[in-house]
C-alpha cells in the first residue's frame, strides 16, 4: 500500500473515541512504520463521541478526496428515548425535562415519521461544532449561553422503524440522510411531533457513500495493517526512507 501518495482506510469507530482519537491512533502508527515526524492524516466527516461505526480516514495526498468522501450519503441506526430531553439531545448531557409518553403508540409513529421524510428544515444542536461569530456553539453552551443557530436544508431519503419496546417507550430508527444532518435534532423534533419530548441514547453509522460498516476494520487492525504492509515512496517523495 502507498500511504505516501494516498490510501483511504474504511475504519470502525468505537464508541467514546471521537474522530480524533482515531486518526490520532493511525497516524502515530504511521509515523512510526515510515521513520518521519510528520505526516498528513485526515478524516471525511466527523462522528460524535457517543456514535460508533463508519468513518473514512485519509492519508497522504488522498486527504484532497475529504470533500468528495464526505459528500455522500449516510446511514444510521439510531435508538430514541421517548418521555424526556437533554440539552445536548442525547446522553452527553443529563435529562432536563421530562413528558407524557404514554399516549405515543406505534401507529402514533407510523403517522408523524413521513413528515420527516424528504427535504426538511433543521436547527442544529447547540452542543454542535456549527460556528458562532468564529466560535463553536458547544463550547457556548456549555458555558451556558444562550445559542441561537439558523435552520438548514437537509434530506432524508430513507426513514424506517426497526425497533419500539412500548413500555420502555424506545424506538429504533435506520435513517439514510444527506450530508450535515444531526440525528440528535431529528430525535429531538420527532419527539415533539409526537407531543411529547426525546434524546438520542444509542446511534451507530452504518453506512457513508457506498462504504458499508461490513468494509470496516477496527483502529487496531488498522494498526496491524500498517505494520505488516511493505511501505512505498513515490519518486518525489523528500522524507526519509530508512525503513
Amino acid at each position: 500500500m502507498d500511504f505516501v501518495s494516498g490510501e483511504i482506510l474504511y475504519v470502525d469507530k468505537p464508541l467514546e473515541w471521537t474522530s480524533f482519537d482515531a486518526v490520532k491512533r493511525i497516524r502515530g502508527a504511521l509515523l512510526r512504520r515510515l521513520h518521519v515526524k510528520k505526516f498528513k492524516v485526515g478524516h471525511a466527516g466527523t462522528l460524535d463521541p457517543l456514535a460508533s461505526g463508519v468513518m473514512i480516514v485519509v492519508t497522504g495526498r488522498a486527504t484532497k478526496l475529504i470533500d468528495e468522501l464526505q459528500a455522500g450519503v449516510k446511514e444510521y441506526i439510531a435508538t430514541l428515548q421517548l418521555g424526556s430531553t437533554t440539552p445536548s439531545f442525547d446522553l452527553e448531557t443529563e435529562i432536563d425535562a421530562e413528558y407524557p409518553a404514554d399516549h405515543i403508540t406505534l401507529e402514533k409513529i407510523k403517522s408523524v415519521l413521513p413528515s420527516f421524510h424528504g427535504r426538511i428544515e433543521q436547527i442544529p444542536p447547540a452542543f454542535s461544532a456549527v460556528k458562532i461569530d468564529g466560535e463553536r456553539a458547544y463550547k457556548m453552551a456549555r458555558r451556558g449561553e444562550e445559542v441561537e443557530l439558523k435552520p438548514k436544508i437537509l434530506v432524508i431519503d430513507e426513514i424506517e422503524i426497526l425497533g419500539w419496546n412500548d413500555p420502555l417507550k424506545q424506538l429504533t430508527l435506520r435513517i439514510v440522510c444527506s450530508k450535515g444532518t444531526y440525528i440528535r435534532a431529528l430525535a429531538r423534533d420527532i419527539g415533539e411531533a409526537l407531543e411529547s419530548g426525546a434524546h438520542l441514547i444509542g446511534l451507530r453509522r452504518t453506512r457513508v457513500g457506498n462504504v458499508r460498516i461490513e468494509d470496516c476494520l477496527s483502529p487496531e487492525q488498522c494498526v496491524e495493517l500498517i505494520r505488516s504492509v511493505p511501505v512505498e515512496f513515490p519518486d518525489d517523495y523528500e522524507g526519509r526512507r530508512d525503513v
